[in-house]
């Protein structure tokens, strides 16, 4: 099956950063792209982030000039570092392949940023 692990997350005030991590499974780390989605109470899931194998990066316009994206693909880990984090990033982070989800999802890790 396939696994993914997220972790990382927190509580933070606004303007500081947090580093994620994922850990998934060699299955669906040999995915074209690995990405970062996000979910907050009553709004859809968005991704975020994504990367492929080869290292390009996509930014959600949001996020974009605060948020990188990376992956180790000898660890199949997935990481987002998280900087200059406003209130309205806080929701339950996930990783899965990209643009297209395949299978289940982790648990997902909290972020929560204070004002």
């Amino acid at each position: 099956q396939v696994q993914l692990v997220e972790s990382g997350g927190g509580l933070v005030q606004a303007g500081g950063s947090l580093r994620l991590s994922c850990a998934a499974s060699r299955g669906i780390s040999s995915a074209p792209a690995m990405g970062w989605y996000r979910q907050a109470p009553g709004k859809q899931r968005e991704l975020v982030a994504m990367i492929s194998r080869g290292g390009t990066t996509n930014y959600g316009g949001s996020v974009k000039g605060r948020f990188t994206i990376s992956r180790d693909n000898v660890q199949n880990t997935v990481y987002l570092q998280m900087n200059s984090l406003k209130p309205e990033d806080t929701a339950v982070y996930y990783c899965n392949a990209a643009p297209t989800a395949w299978g289940d999802w982790g648990q997902g890790t909290q972020v929560t940023v204070s004002s």
